[in-house]
């Protein structure tokens, strides 16, 4: 199998690489979304309410693209904010950004009004594309600064006025996008970080880096399928029911994949794992990628109904790290006919750039896999246990971090390598291990302890829903170890043996000196992180 793997990349295969970068395959986004045309008359969006082909989407995307350059004089370079929620419009103007050669701000659809004015401030956009809940938050923004919306779907009062007009399907099959140059170099996206520390920042890839990050799924993809005995490409074409909001990363990781196979995107207007449920078996749905949170709701309800999930073949979790026990949940549920799949990104990668799948994450399911062909990894300065700050570099990695020079100086280092501020170990062959944040790692007495460690460990209690571990300031120790558990209802979990639980599993100074239960959710942003800075007011921190 490694043999066939290495196939894939050497001379003339279909991944290979020279330079650091892919060599086939597309040079910009334009060029990626313009080889969707040829899938025709199949399903590329699903909605609650309405499906787009991928003929009638790219005619609506060119139409759009056509929009913002003929009649709202937009060049290369502007920026053009997305704002809404997963709605098959969404798609149709992220890629008219593309084609147009304009720079995309995909902006968190759940922000506040001042949230919006702080990114909106820092980016500068010269158009703003929001669905009619968005428009409340950023008309004032766009007001004072007379810059233009369209707005796609909402309440009719919400659309007209001040600038803002109605999005106008132009749906020519004939016109095709804007004749504008868009090159590699080019700016391609601004993501923004998701601030769980602090203000986020606008994360700048090029088109070169996204493309690379469109590959990545695809590489991963294909040996995945050589490791399973398969050919690649001679599957079921996918239908993935995708729940991440598409303003984030570890989404772009999941229609990459989807639109490359001229597969179908099936879409849900807000998580429900019944719903799930039902929109898997009315779309024979093939695949399903959420955050583990969703991922684990899904396989409960499954199991509660004693829904087979028939269809599905592939269960990918991403935007938060996994507990080692949903391998085992899918295993013992569905045995090898669902794959499961975790990995790696991040806003600075632009998605996935490592992946751990099938037999291989069953062998080893605290590890997130191995790179992409194009991501190189160090683990800088490891210690005894061979745990270090993970380091990469690669074609998908961003540029640097929209005028703020200084943030990229610190987040880069002379020679290229970015700072993930993620602990974690490489074994001999390859696989990467996350341990920890850097920043969440608890210094105790001088002993250090990863918190993802402990979670794990209280993740492996039957009545623990979700946990999460932190440090908080000691007088004498500098830190000490904490949790705050969620458990099932009516579960009536002890605190001293949740403590005992984690003490048979891990050393003493590991233990949590505080745990406190509670059965409601824990706090998490949009795409499933902990917000643990709100946890420490529960113990008196900051």
């Amino acid at each position: 199998m490694e043999r066939a793997v290495e196939r894939l990349t050497a001379d003339g295969g279909p991944f290979a690489v020279a330079g650091g970068v892919y060599v086939s395959g597309p040079q910009t986004l334009r060029e990626f979304v313009e080889v969707v045309w040829g899938y025709g008359d199949r399903v590329f969006l699903v909605a609650e309410d309405a499906t787009y082909t991928y003929r009638e989407f790219f005619d609506a995307a060119c139409g759009l693209a056509r929009q913002l350059v003929q009649e709202y004089g937009l060049r290369p370079g502007d920026r053009a904010v997305v704002a809404m929620r997963n709605l098959p419009e969404w798609h149709v103007a992220f890629w008219a950004v593309q084609l147009a050669g304009l720079v995309a701000v995909p902006l968190n659809a759940w922000w506040t009004e001042d949230e919006f004015a702080y990114a909106l401030d820092d980016c500068s956009p010269a158009v703003l594309l929001v669905d009619g809940e968005r428009v409340g938050r950023v008309r004032a923004w766009a007001v004072a600064h007379r810059v233009p919306g369209i707005v796609f779907q909402g309440h009719e009062e919400e659309k007209e006025g001040e600038g803002f007009r109605a999005y106008v399907p132009d749906l020519d099959p004939y016109l095709g996008p804007p004749p504008v140059d868009v090159l590699p170099d080019h700016d391609s996206t601004i993501i923004y970080t998701s601030g769980t520390t602090g203000r986020p920042k606008g994360a700048v890839a090029t088109h070169r880096a996204q493309v690379g990050a469109a590959m990545n799924p695809v590489y991963f993809a294909a040996s995945a399928a050589l490791a399973r005995g398969d050919v690649p490409g001679t599957g079921p074409t996918p239908v993935s029911l995708t729940t991440f909001p598409f303003f984030h990363v570890a989404a772009f990781t999941s229609f990459y994949a989807v639109m490359a196979a001229g597969g179908t995107l099936v879409m849900m207007r807000k998580w429900d794992a019944g719903r799930a449920l039902e929109l898997i078996r009315e779309h024979s749905v093939t695949h399903y990628a959420g955050v583990p949170t969703t991922a684990l709701q899904l396989l409960a309800a499954a199991r509660e109904s004693g829904d087979a999930l028939e269809s599905l073949v592939l269960l990918s979790t991403g935007g938060a790290a996994a507990p080692p026990g949903i391998v085992d949940a899918i295993t013992s549920a569905y045995g090898e006919r669902v794959e499961p799949r975790n990995g790696y990104g991040l806003t600075e990668t632009c998605g996935g750039v490592l992946s751990n799948v099938g037999a291989e994450y069953r062998a080893h399911p605290r590890s997130a896999g191995r790179p992409s062909p194009v991501t190189e990894v160090r683990v800088d300065r490891p210690d005894a246990d061979g745990v270090g700050e993970l380091w990469l570099r690669g074609q998908s990695l961003i540029r640097g971090y929209w005028g703020n020079e200084e943030a990229t100086r610190a987040a880069f280092s002379d020679d290229g390598w970015f700072r993930t501020g993620d602990l974690a170990r490489v074994d001999g062959e390859g696989r990467v291990t996350v341990v920890d944040r850097l920043t969440d790692m608890v210094v105790r007495g001088g002993e250090n302890v990863y918190c993802v460690e402990v979670e794990t460990a209280l993740h492996e209690h039957p009545d623990v829903l979700d946990a999460a571990v932190l440090g908080v300031p000691h007088p004498l120790l500098g830190e000490e170890v904490v949790a705050v558990v969620r458990v099932r209802d009516r579960a009536g979990a002890d605190v001293e043996a949740l403590r005992a639980h984690v003490g048979a599993r891990l050393a003493a100074f590991k233990v949590p000196s505080q745990v406190v239960v509670r059965e409601d959710e824990l706090p998490r942003n949009a795409t499933g992180k902990i917000l643990k800075r709100e946890l420490r007011a529960v113990f008196g921190g900051t």
